[in-house]
């Protein structure tokens, strides 16, 4: 049984209500984090003289690692979340940070992978990551929060979204 607005309102405001507020804000924080991400990663890149890849593209490599996708695979495994792919893929293959080539299976298909350049980039954005994982751990930036909580939180979150975008039709 239900129990009337008045009755469930807190102060001035809804529950449900106070819910909304915090999770516009948290969808505000996730979107400042990434677009903050890329800045520190195109720092970093500036600083050590790196100017012909931008940190999309450098966390593109770093995110690709050591696998072989293809193009479309690379939103479906989360390596790449802009809509700008095929541009992206062109750059780093002719800058020769990616080798590409036609899939056997679907010649339609290009699959590509890290050259040694495009290793190099995965290993300068991984030791800035190491640095920040340092340096969150000594100055206990979580404080008592763990990121595997957070973790779990955002992972459910993204479960929920994709579940909306599934069933919508």
């Amino acid at each position: 049984m239900s129990m009337p607005a008045e009755v469930a309102r807190v102060g001035d405001t809804l529950p449900s209500e106070d819910f909304l507020v915090a999770y516009l804000e948290t969808l505000s924080m996730v979107e400042r984090l990434h677009r903050l991400l890329l800045d520190v990663i195109k720092d970093e890149f500036e600083r050590l003289g790196i100017i012909d890849i931008n940190a999309v593209q450098a966390l593109l490599l770093f995110n690709i690692g050591d696998n072989e996708v293809t193009a479309g695979e690379l939103k479906s495994r989360g390596y790449y979340q802009g809509s700008n792919v095929s541009y992206n893929l062109k750059k780093l293959v002719e800058c020769g940070y990616m080798h590409h080539q036609k899939c056997a299976v679907d010649r339609r298909a290009v699959r590509v992978r890290l050259t040694e350049k495009g290793q190099r980039i995965r290993a300068t954005v991984g030791d800035l990551f190491q640095r920040h994982a340092d340096g969150i751990l000594s100055k206990d930036v979580t404080g008592d929060v763990q990121l595997q909580d957070i973790n779990a939180s955002l992972r459910r979150m993204e479960r929920y979204w994709t579940d909306q975008i599934r069933y919508i039709y």
